[in-house]
């Protein structure tokens, strides 16, 4: 009698099983994105990046607010709208400008859009640029490492809002600025969205900078990418491995890419962020003067 009862129950758990199965299937294809897995750190990743910045207190600096090399203006703009919502961003020029710029999408920290980012930004188009700020936290910005991850996640919960708002930042830069050419720039979290803002427009934008961001490195994904590539990593860094880095040169050299990477062996995650417990002058300011002559190059330009 047990053996005939077990037998009635076997095809309803095999029935229970499939159903279980597919379902597993549609959260997957629902929760999915067609994005680099350099939008999608595993929780692992997560939790170094939070240990990285653990006790840090993201407060503009004096360092920070170092002054352009020339005078600029700047303002809240509005250059976006996803999901039906308004997006605002942080735009700076110089204050004197005869013909259309260059422009250069910068894009935060996971901190969000701060004052350290504002005064990156200002610190740029004093170089000659029109440069734009995106927010893709909606406005949020945090001072804790916890309140950053839980951004970090929703973002990657949505990739597809972050793409649209790329999207449409580097239209307002082409349309509403102008611009006679783009590229992007990014640190930590922003560091993946900039390498991602290329694979998005990867025969459109002019330039890619990362700073200590999450990287690609399988070569079918990096394959479509047309513009000059600058990474700028520290060898202390625990949340970027550096054999990710190794990998991800290698997969563009062998592509025949254009690329340079610049790792400072005694520098950790975030060096460039004066904010930061982990900032590392030396390094910052060779990075710098790095990436400020890689966008005269190729955006510009000039040769250095």
């Amino acid at each position: 009698m047990v053996h005939r009862f077990l037998s009635r129950l076997r095809p309803w758990f095999a029935s229970l099983f499939i159903i279980t199965l597919g379902l597993v299937f549609v959260l997957q294809a629902c929760t999915g994105s067609n994005a680099p897995s350099a939008n999608a750190p595993s929780d692992e990743g997560l939790d170094r990046m939070a240990q990285e910045h653990q006790g840090e207190d993201p407060i503009a600096t004096g360092t920070a607010l170092q002054a352009p090399a020339i005078a600029v203006i700047s303002e809240t703009v509005e250059y976006a709208a996803v999901n039906g919502q308004p997006v605002t961003g942080f735009f700076a020029q110089p204050a004197v400008t005869e013909a259309p710029l260059p422009g250069i999408i910068t894009i935060h920290e996971w901190w969000g859009l701060n004052d350290n980012i504002k005064a990156m930004t200002e610190r740029l188009a004093g170089e000659g640029y029109s440069v734009l700020a995106v927010d893709l936290y909606n406005g949020e910005v945090a001072d804790e490492s916890d309140q950053a991850r839980e951004l970090v996640q929703r973002v990657r919960q949505n990739p597809a809002a972050a793409e649209d708002n790329l999207l449409q930042a580097y239209d307002y830069l082409v349309n509403e600025q102008q611009a006679t050419a783009v590229g992007s720039i990014g640190w930590c979290f922003g560091g993946a969205w900039s390498l991602n803002t290329g694979l998005l427009l990867p025969q459109d934008l002019d330039a890619v900078v990362i700073y200590y961001g999450r990287l690609e490195t399988d070569p079918a994904i990096l394959a479509p990418l047309e513009m000059p590539i600058a990474g700028f990593f520290g060898g202390q860094d625990q949340s970027i491995l550096l054999t990710d880095v190794e990998a991800f040169e290698i997969a563009l050299t062998e592509l025949g890419k254009t690329v340079e990477i610049h790792i400072y062996e005694e520098a950790n995650h975030a060096f460039a962020n004066p904010s930061g417990t982990r900032y590392n002058p030396e390094a910052a300011e060779d990075a710098w003067e790095k990436t400020t002559a890689f966008f005269a190059q190729t955006l510009s330009g000039l040769e250095g």
